[in-house]
């Protein structure tokens, strides 16, 4: 039972080295218009992305929009508290990509493969989603954690940005493939409790 070496920032799948999560507007507005998930699972869910972007130690830009103008309140506080003391780029752009420093901020991570979620799926998730693909980053949308303001607006939405080249994912397929390995032990513990939290494992044996 002998694996090979993690392959660095080469590597074709998600991994630590390679990736950068993006969280845009999980703010009250946005979050209490979803008509595509329950509020309290989006939330949650959400919440549990960046708890994994942080254990992984991925880095992850956040973004808001209209905090600064008074016209929104910021970040939903069970998110904010996974993800720590980090910057928060404000915005007035509809389209995260079209705001100068949310994008020099993903720029500056050097890294090619963005892992996003945002609210709502039929804007503020496709239209960053569909302008980061025509520069040539890998994006990638955790289809579980994200929401529109109806099903079919956000199911639509994800159609999309597929047909333009987004890869769709699943919180338990993106804990994995962080993982990727039980011998990689320092995250073993809180993959397994990831996963448990997410209800991938209803119970487990270590």
């Amino acid at each position: 039972m002998t694996s090979f070496a993690k392959r660095g920032a080469d590597d074709e799948l998600l991994s630590p080295d390679n990736s950068v999560l993006t969280i845009i507007d999980y703010q009250p507005t946005q979050i209490n218009s979803i008509g595509s998930m329950k509020h309290a699972d989006l939330i949650h869910n959400a919440a549990l992305v960046a708890k994994v972007a942080k254990q992984y130690q991925v880095p992850v830009v956040l973004s808001t929009v209209n905090v600064k103008t008074g016209r929104n309140k910021d970040t939903a506080q069970e998110i904010k508290k996974e993800l720590g003391d980090i910057p928060t780029y404000d915005r007035t752009s509809i389209n995260a990509w079209e705001d100068e420093e949310y994008n020099a901020a993903i720029k500056a991570t050097g890294r090619k493969k963005i892992i996003i979620l945002a609210l709502w799926t039929e804007a503020c998730l496709t239209f960053p989603t569909i302008d980061a693909l025509g520069e040539g980053f890998e994006v990638y949308p955790v289809v579980d954690a994200v929401g529109g303001t109806s099903p079919i607006a956000h199911e639509t939405a994800l159609r999309r940005v597929e047909q333009a080249g987004a890869q769709l994912i699943t919180i338990p397929q993106l804990v994995c493939e962080l993982q990727r390995d039980w011998n990689r032990t320092d995250t073993v513990p809180n993959f397994v409790a990831d996963l448990l939290e997410n209800g991938a494992f209803t119970s487990l044996a270590e």
